[in-house]
């Protein structure tokens, strides 16, 4: 179940969801999610997906995705995989 706040923070971000209709995007999965904002948000948004979700759970969705396959880690941008894999391994034990 999700909370409140990252319904609202999906709701306010409805355009890094171009593909999905509207009513749709507060089922897309939490992996999906961080795929899309680690890759097309501001780092702004990275800090409101932290709050809402915690940088632990973040790290931990992302080393998830990115080491289930070499499709999967290829979904991120080459730099935006490896900027985030430094600044977890640095600040997430």
């Amino acid at each position: 179940m999700r909370s409140q706040e990252v319904k609202k923070f999906i709701d306010d971000h409805q355009h890094l969801f171009w593909y999905s209709p509207a009513p749709k995007n507060e089922t897309v999965s939490d992996e999906l999610l961080v795929e899309m904002v680690l890759n097309y948000g501001t780092m702004d948004d990275v800090r409101g997906l932290f709050a809402v979700m915690g940088m632990e759970n973040v790290a931990n969705i992302f080393f998830e995705s990115v080491n289930k396959s070499e499709r999967r880690k290829g979904n991120y941008h080459e730099l935006v995989l490896n900027y985030f894999t430094l600044l977890f391994n640095r600040y997430v034990s």
